[in-house]
This record gives C-alpha cells, structure tokens and sequence, in this order.
C-alpha cells in the first residue's frame, strides 16, 4: 500500500452540489490509497483572485498534491499558473492542475474526458438500433466559456465542424481564434466549409443552423441546480432530425434540456459520464495509478 497521504481539492464558486469528493474519495478508497479531497469555493474574479493565489502557492510547495478547478476560475487562473501543458494551452482553459519540478501546472482533461463519453454515448445510441443519428459530424455548441474551449478543441481535433452559440459574440469569436492560433485544427479534415464558425445564442440565429446538425452540446450553466427549469435551447425551435444532445449540466440527474429532447424522440445524454471521465484522467495525473473508473460510477449511481 502506498504510504503517502495524497491532498486534493477542488476551487470554484459555488460549490455545494459538487459530486468531485465523492467520485474521487471513491478512486482513492479502490486503489488502497490514503487521501482526501476538499471544495475550496472562491468567489469570481476579482473578488477571488488573492484566495486562488493562496491555493495555487500551496499546489506550488506540495501542500497540495493536485487541484481541479470549475466555473468561474477556468480562464482566469491561466495568468497565475507557471506553466500549461499543450492541450490547455490551445483551448486556453484549465480544470486540473499539478505540481511538476516546483511549479504549478495548468492540465484540461474536460476535452478527452467529454470525447471519451461523446463517443460511448454514440455507440449506445447506435447498438439500440432504434434511431439513425446523422453522419454529418456537425455540432451546434451553447456557449463560449471554459467548458465550451474544450468541448470545441475535442470535437474540432477529431474532425468535426463546430458552431458557437453565445450570448456573448466577442466571447465565442475570441474561443474561434484561440483555436485557430494554437493549430489544433488538421486542414485536411475539412474540404468543404470552415471547422469553426458563431453566432448569438437567439432564436434566429440557432433556426439558421440547424440543418444538418448531428449534434448538439449544451455547455452552459443553464439547467443547474437550484434553477432546474432553465434551458439553453430555445422552446419555440423544434430539435434536428438525426441529432443527440449532450447536456453538460449533470445536477439534475435529468436537466430540462435533457427531459425536452428525449420528449421530442431524441437521445439525450447529461455530463455525469464527462465529469467521471475528466475525473479519472485528473486522478491518474496526480498519482501515476490507474483510475478505478466502476468504483467512481458506483458511488454516484447510489
């Protein structure tokens, strides 16, 4: 058994609906390793900013050993951190981060984590064999903060078109350029229109987009415990033919985005799979142990 007394923790606002200690108090339990996991909730930015700085000198001298971080700090911690590895550097977002030779790095596993779940998600739509998704690989993502930067660097890299829908355009074209800039985008996946594109999160806008779309991903906070009634799609826009819908929100166990699209016929599918995915990858990050990865989903399926 290994000896050491692993730290983690998770810093965001707010923070209590947060499954994370549970998921990886889990991991640690089944794979005999001692540890704990706490929620540190820091208010938004500026508010915060001395308090993040606090938690990320105690990552820097090995208090502790990794942190996640969540909504509203995923973009903001950047300019505090010694370092990013590639894949948060191109989205320009972090939700992990670790201590390496003394310095506090910035990690993204959300993008693999939401890939990993998207394409088992896919796979069990599809072995039902009771609905035909579309094989467009066209996706209409909602909203243009950290979540929606690894949402559109996974889908881009693994040769998808993507459209931003924010309410906030200079928000979704500055994710478009910070993509672009990083060169996560292989040319040779796209022959016949631009991988990425925007527009407002309006009603027009999305009618004007939906055609061929096979999917749609809602990365917004809309739908969240305690305003579970909310929803970022529009109630006056019938959903695509041939699409499913990806809802990151995981509180509730079904979201109002979720409830709506399987009421229309379609497969819909809530971010719990992507937060235990992303979970698991922190996880083995921090310890170099295999993430247990039934235990993390038996502990929420209590």
């Amino acid at each position: 058994m290994n000896c050491k007394t692993y730290k983690f923790g998770l810093a965001g606002y707010p923070l209590k609906h947060s499954l994370s200690p549970r998921i990886h108090k889990a991991a640690l339990e089944a794979s005999n390793l001692v540890g704990e996991y706490e929620l540190y909730p820091i208010l938004p930015w500026p508010e915060g900013k001395a308090a993040l700085a606090a938690l990320l000198d105690r990552v820097q001298h090995g208090e502790l050993h990794g942190l996640n971080v969540t909504i509203p700090h995923k973009q903001v911690v950047l300019p505090l951190l010694d370092g990013l590895t590639p894949a948060a550097s191109a989205i320009g977002a972090v939700n992990t981060i670790f201590r390496e030779g003394g310095k506090s790095i910035g990690d993204n596993t959300d993008a693999p984590g939401f890939m990993a779940d998207l394409e088992r998600f896919s796979k069990q739509v599809s072995s039902r064999g009771r609905y035909t998704i579309s094989s467009s690989k066209s996706a209409l993502v909602l909203g243009a903060g950290g979540s929606s930067r690894a949402v559109v660097y996974a889908l881009v890299t693994n040769g998808w078109q993507a459209h931003v829908a924010a309410r906030r355009l200079e928000q979704a074209q500055e994710l478009i350029l910070s993509i672009y800039r990083s060169s996560a985008i292989n040319d040779k996946n796209y022959e016949t229109r631009e991988p990425l594109s925007f527009s407002r999160l309006e009603p027009t806008s999305i009618r004007d987009q939906i055609d061929d779309v096979s999917l749609i991903v809602n990365t917004t906070p809309l739908g969240m415990t305690p305003k579970v009634h909310a929803s970022a799609w529009p109630a006056d826009i019938p959903f695509p033919p041939g699409a499913i819908v990806y809802d990151l929100v995981y509180n509730p166990e079904e979201t109002a985005l979720v409830r709506a699209t399987r009421a229309a016929g379609l497969p819909a599918r809530t971010g719990l799979g992507m937060l235990i995915e992303q979970a698991a990858l922190a996880f083995e990050r921090w310890t170099g142990f295999t993430a247990p990865r039934q235990a993390m989903w038996d502990v929420v399926n209590e």
